[in-house]
């Protein structure tokens, strides 16, 4: 294992920080970094809004998009620790609506091209690694009205009458809400309540993640850090859809893959507990060995070539051709710009938080410099 050195690892990650500020990359932002049970590192910079009087703290909320989805995966996880779903399940086991889907296709010039009934079964595991060929397709997902958008139900119909984008387990393509949607329906038949009210009591109280949520109250709206844009190299406020966290999703849809916002100090909480492989401070959420499942590359190289895989609502690294994180390092980001990790060689737990039109998703320049900051701090 090697140790961080504290001052190089603040020096770095100031200097990627002020970047962005020059660059008209971010309205506010906030670091933490974990090491061993240690905080190493943690700090905000800028403000909430483009009013110089609000500054981010560890307390700022912000939109986490796809960091969503891990915390639903563990929630899967914990199912299965308690036999209540396996990640061989076929779906059709709790949604029999799901026979004999049909393989639709949608080509550029949107005409619709039927491949008939999808030979093999979508399972709990291709819901969670992106091959289960559910809500893939751009032109499909353009196609959702306010009313699919609604509910889980509605979604979840929506979805199933669109027809599956290519045979389960052939291939990868993400999936940003559909298949997580699938799985939160799933998830609340076995548990027989509603997916919020079961992250709250499984998640986010044995976490201590007191202001991580899908509704905010009053007090937290106004805590949430305005939609960085950026028009003609200057900044601006980004437009969102009112009551709404992702996207025109309302508040009320307990997405599964994109829904809840949080804090640094909350999701920093998170990525300890996945550091400690399932432990938090109150109790073990799930055994070392179920903790393993989350971590696995279950997407092999002739489907998904490059230097990482999918694991369960999580990306892998699986080759050293990446130089920012090591092989067995695992995370994820979302489309406004959050990004964490967890590096079990070197017991490292990092997040970072913006909110960002501009500069989200999983390659994004911020997140991209955070990974070689933390890495360029390595003691010598």
């Amino acid at each position: 294992m090697k140790m961080l050195d504290k001052k190089l690892l603040t020096t770095n990650i100031e200097k990627i920080a002020e970047y962005d500020f020059e660059n008209n990359k971010v309205f506010g932002s906030a670091y933490c970094v974990i090491q061993e049970d240690e905080t190493i590192y943690k700090n905000c910079f800028g403000n909430i809004s483009v009013s110089k009087s609000n500054p981010v703290t560890e307390n700022t909320l912000f939109r986490l998009a796809s960091m969503t989805k891990p915390i639903t995966a563990i929630a899967a996880l914990i199912l299965i620790e308690r036999g209540q779903l396996s990640l061989s399940d076929s779906v059709t086991k709790y949604l029999p609506e799901f026979q004999d889907v049909h393989i639709v296709q949608v080509s550029s010039t949107k005409d619709i091209l039927d491949l008939g009934i999808a030979k093999n079964d979508i399972t709990i595991c291709n819901l969670l690694t992106h091959t289960c060929g559910i809500g893939c397709e751009p032109l499909k997902i353009d196609r959702m009205t306010a009313e699919d958008k609604k509910t889980i139900d509605n979604s979840v119909k929506f979805f199933l009458n669109s027809g599956l984008d290519f045979e389960p387990g052939t291939k990868e393509q993400y999936s940003g809400t559909g298949a997580f949607d699938v799985l939160v329906k799933i998830i609340e038949q076995v548990t027989k309540t509603d997916y919020y009210s079961f992250l709250k009591k499984e998640i986010f109280e044995p976490c201590g993640m007191s202001n991580t949520t899908f509704i905010p109250t009053k007090e937290q709206w106004r805590n949430i850090i305005d939609m960085h844009n950026k028009v003609a190299g200057e900044n601006t406020v980004g437009k969102t859809t009112d009551n709404c966290i992702f996207e025109d999703y309302p508040c009320t849809h307990y997405l599964g893959g994109a829904g809840l916002t949080s804090t640094l100090s909350d999701y920093s909480e998170f990525a300890k507990m996945l550091l400690n492989e399932g432990k938090t401070p109150s109790k073990q959420l799930i055994s070392n060995k179920t903790f393993s499942l989350l971590c696995t590359p279950y997407v092999p190289k002739e489907i998904m070539r490059g230097y990482q895989s999918w694991g369960l609502g999580v990306r892998v690294i699986t080759d050293e051709e990446y130089k920012n994180l090591p092989v067995g390092a695992f995370g994820w980001s979302g489309a406004y710009g959050t990004h964490f990790w967890i590096d079990p060689k070197n017991k490292i737990a990092a997040v970072f938080m913006k909110n960002s039109l501009f500069d989200g998703g999983a390659g994004n320049e911020s997140a991209r410099n955070f990974e070689r900051a933390v890495n360029n701090s390595f003691a010598q």
